[in-house]
């Protein structure tokens, strides 16, 4: 194969991260369908915020024909000559909390329409052991009239971007990198050890590397899902769960996982990634559904905290004024793909309350397009019955809730990030 020159498919959250770090070294061209998207790439400007407007100022190129850099672009005929294929689209679950593949097989169906002997395709998308091969690889011959590990071959190398994260950036995070075949594999590992600083690991199959992706996230939905029981336990006991974790975390080797809310991209999807292929083998997962159960209740488990707080203060429910802190699904990010916020916001909804949505880092168009629902990015100016903090923003540590409340009123910190002497409850 001649030298690399590579299409990252989606400049989402991932692929732009990962391209911008390719384009360091590879003629890269970033394709999205999203012709907003790629205007204001092409405008040096990223909305999500992963990478800075001048580091990606430093590698775009004009034209897809550039010996090294990024051209972004929604034409296929623009990656047409490339002999790597990257595609990192997003892998979400339905309302069902079933897998959707349809952004994969549609990335997998304009790969195979210009896809060429000796091309190699990798996936980054998070999938269940086996999807490459049983649901990807199908459609890439089928479009294409090519044979996989014959004509063209795949690979797959599990995403790991931390949106938000400025220390922990694509190459700075070891990547697990895998191949249809041990060429292939090798092939694959060298390529992206050639930009990630941290290092690679390749996994001997492919299935292996899918499956590393999901436990990775099971494990972590799984001790959030404890840590949450143990603040619901210790909540009826009057004991502070993060004096306990505290406490607790003086040990070598306890684990330092914290209660809250488990949405994003990642995290509160991947499981049920697994548990749907377990099923199709006849195995019925009980720790890892049990998990994401418990994770998934505690948007009402905090909004009927919050109302007990309010009666026990003769503060009268129905039509009361609340305001949430935070929608996105993480702090100081603008991500708000699977927030759990909204879960909050329903059910105080649902309780009679008029609910107003405040966050600095939320689009309030994307939240609308979103969950149909109305945030600020400017701080209230009327006061509140209630005020409940869902997401850790920096931005909120320094906010006058004196201000935004009334004398007689309730402050509920899910993140516990306040001072205890403001607030009335929190997990």
């Amino acid at each position: 194969m001649n030298q690399p020159k590579i299409a990252i498919i989606g400049l989402g959250y991932v692929g732009l991260p990962l391209a911008r770090l390719f384009a360091t070294k590879y003629a890269v061209v970033g394709f999205d369908i999203n012709t907003a998207r790629v205007h204001e790439l092409r405008a040096c400007k990223d909305t999500t915020l992963e990478v800075e407007d001048e580091v990606l100022k430093s590698v775009l190129v004009d034209n897809s024909s550039a010996a090294v850099g990024l051209y972004c672009s929604t034409s296929i005929s623009d990656i047409k000559d490339c002999n790597y294929y990257i595609i990192t689209v997003p892998t979400p679950v339905d309302k069902n909390n079933r897998p959707v593949l349809t952004p994969l097989l549609k990335a997998s169906e304009t790969v195979g329409s210009v896809l060429k002997k000796d091309d190699i395709v990798i996936y980054e998308s998070t999938v269940y052991p086996g999807a490459t091969e049983e649901d990807c690889i199908p459609v890439l011959e089928k479009i294409s009239g090519l044979v996989y590990n014959k004509d063209f071959y795949a690979g797959y190398s599990p995403e790991r971007i931390n949106p938000g994260d400025k220390l922990h950036t694509v190459d700075k995070i070891l990547k697990v990198t895998s191949g249809s075949n041990k060429i292939t594999g090798e092939k694959v590992n060298n390529l992206y050890k050639s930009v990630i600083t941290a290092g690679t690991h390749l996994a001997p199959t492919i299935k292996v590397a899918e499956a590393a992706k999901v436990i990775e996230n099971s494990q972590r939905d799984i001790n959030i899902a404890f840590v949450n029981e143990l603040a619901k336990i210790f909540n009826l006991m009057d004991i502070n769960t993060h004096d306990v974790l505290e406490a607790a975390g003086t040990k070598w080797n306890f684990l330092p996982f914290k209660p809250g809310l488990v949405g994003g991209h990642c995290i509160g999807v991947d499981p049920y990634y697994l548990a749907q292929k377990a099923q199709e083998y006849g195995y019925h997962p009980e720790i890892i559904l049990a998990g994401r159960r418990l994770n998934d209740s505690m948007g009402n488990y905090v909004a009927s905290e919050v109302v007990k707080l309010m009666i026990a203060k003769d503060i009268h429910v129905k039509e009361a004024k609340v305001l949430v802190l935070g929608i996105t699904f993480k702090e100081n990010c603008p991500d708000v793909r699977n927030t759990k916020a909204v879960d909050v916001i329903a059910a105080l909804k649902e309780f009679g309350m008029d609910v107003t949505i405040y966050d600095p880092w939320a689009n309030k168009d994307e939240v609308l397009h979103e969950y149909k629902l109305i945030s600020t990015q400017e701080v209230p100016t009327q006061t509140f019955d209630a005020v409940v903090l869902t997401v850790a923003h920096s931005a909120f540590l320094d906010m006058n809730f004196d201000s935004l409340t009334n004398k007689n009123h309730v402050l509920y910190d899910v993140k516990n990030i306040l001072p205890t002497t403001i607030k009335h409850g929190g997990l």
